[in-house]
């Protein structure tokens, strides 16, 4: 098993388990948990795969993906009561599957020749298009278009993977670094309540 594959895994886990989260905090039943928690952890690398133009989508080739969100899910379905003892799991699993999906998404696009602006931009849809699909059927504002530094922290580990790329570093050691980035400003964000400037219009 290679390192990316392993870190796209643990990627899909913890989107799934950030999903089924969402939908057990809204008292969804268990299909609509199942649900959720799949749509979170394969919507962004579906909508990258199809954007890149490679069919059929990363999930359905390996149905491994499939296998481990709605094994994710499931879990969390039935020991939600054990997941209490975390301030705000959603988030914490949040954060790691940003980081993770990141680094996936913006490998891939740098295979199919991407140039870096596009790389990143697939870095970010990877990383935050399956919460945002989360978030809208769960009946919440996406935590993308809220003021917490959340896309940004995506833009900065996928900047950081493009520029590691260009250097000598060995590719797994690059999307850790990476990884790390992302998840840990998502987290300090969280921490201290950082926020996005905004206009002034007073």
């Amino acid at each position: 098993m290679s390192f990316l594959y392993a870190l796209d895994l643990l990627g899909t886990a913890a989107f799934a388990a950030s999903g089924a989260w969402a939908g057990v905090r809204r008292k969804m039943d268990l299909f609509g948990v199942l649900v959720l928690g799949m749509v979170t952890a394969t919507g962004g690398g579906t909508l990258r795969d199809i954007l890149l133009g490679d069919f059929p989508p990363f999930s359905l080739k390996d149905e491994t993906y499939l296998y481990i969100s709605l094994a994710v899910a499931l879990a969390v379905f039935l020991w939600h009561r054990y997941l209490e003892f975390l301030q705000h799991p959603l988030l914490y699993f949040d954060a790691v599957g940003l980081g993770t999906f990141v680094v996936i998404g913006t490998t891939k696009a740098l295979q199919f020749q991407l140039g870096y602006l596009g790389a990143v931009m697939m870095g970010v849809v990877t990383a935050t298009a399956g919460g945002v699909i989360r978030d809208v059927l769960s009946n919440q504002v996406p935590l993308i278009l809220r003021r917490e530094i959340y896309a940004s922290a995506c833009v900065a580990g996928a900047v950081l993977l493009v520029i590691l790329h260009q250097v000598a570093i060995p590719a797994s050691l690059a999307a850790l670094a990476a990884a790390a980035t992302v998840v840990t400003v998502r987290l300090l964000a969280i921490r201290n309540k950082w926020e996005l400037p905004r206009a002034d219009r007073t």
